[in-house]
């Protein structure tokens, strides 16, 4: 099952117009979520997913 970065705690949305997408676990930024192009670079899901902690509201 592939990784779903918006779900991460490293991914976040940049304010660069070419490259919206990022991860801070890996360090870099991307117009594709971060989880292919490490699976497409690698040939590996990515090893660095940490799911985002729950808000614990209501």
């Amino acid at each position: 099952m592939a990784v779903n970065c918006f779900q991460c705690c490293h991914f976040y949305v940049t304010w660069d117009p070419k490259h919206p997408r990022g991860c801070k676990a890996y360090g870099f930024k991307t117009r594709e979520l971060p989880s292919a192009v490490v699976l497409r670079s690698s040939g590996m899901e990515c090893m660095k997913f940490e799911p985002k902690k729950g808000s614990g509201g209501a």
